[in-house]
């Protein structure tokens, strides 16, 4: 198997994932992988991605235009948002866009999903960016992004759902994960008559190892 295959085949298996745990339904969502400083692989539009395929995942250079000859499916429209975080930082070789249900219902009532109240939104999510509404299948998503992309990981789209970085796939997928367990926990938190923050201290110690790590 080509590395190129390997990578699509790393996209399908976690397409299935985010499907099987509800953070994506019905054709929702899009994955894509670095493929070098010019191109990325990103999956098709229009299918469900608990049912993808190695041939449904697709080569696009930086600026939407194929570079596969003859691919079989039309690349996700909303490429452009995953082009800008790979334009922009260089240490990302992976994107996930989701609809995590609680986590989009955070976006979608403009609420906070602040970092002091686990270790794992420190250590994991870092700072939730509250990206403003940018009409999906346009520029505007993208555009809307891009002032957020260079401080954070962690990404709710107004109206729309949330999309995270990755050092690869399965780090991306993890975080996406994390942020739908983290809001979970918030809803019933809050519910029990509100969320308590950490210790200053201990945040100030989680924060700086966020700082220190890795992506």
């Amino acid at each position: 198997m080509s590395r190129r295959e390997e990578l699509a085949q790393e996209l399908v298996e976690y397409g299935r994932r985010l499907w099987e745990r509800n953070l994506v339904g019905a054709t929702e969502g899009n994955l894509s992988a670095r493929w070098d400083d010019g191109h990325f692989l990103i999956t098709s539009s229009g299918r469900s991605k608990g049912h993808l395929c190695v041939k449904d995942v697709i080569l696009l250079r930086m600026d939407g235009t194929l570079a596969d000859a003859n691919p079989t499916g039309r690349p996700s429209s909303e490429w452009e948002h995953h082009a800008v975080i790979y334009r922009h930082r260089p240490d990302v070789q992976a994107v996930i866009h989701a609809h995590p249900p609680v986590a989009t219902s955070y976006a979608v009532a403009d609420e906070p999903i602040p970092a002091n109240v686990m270790p794992e939104a420190v250590m994991v999510l870092g700072p939730v960016a509250h990206v403003p509404f940018g009409l999906t299948g346009t520029p505007a998503l993208g555009q809307a992004l891009e002032p957020y992309v260079a401080g954070h990981k962690t990404f709710l789209l107004a109206h729309h759902g949330a999309t995270v970085l990755g050092a690869s796939v399965a780090d991306a997928c993890h975080r996406m994960e994390t942020l739908e367990r983290v809001a979970q926990v918030l809803l019933v938190a809050n519910q029990l008559g509100g969320a308590k923050p950490l210790p200053d201290d201990v945040f100030a110690t989680l924060a700086q190892q966020y700082l220190n790590g890795n992506l």
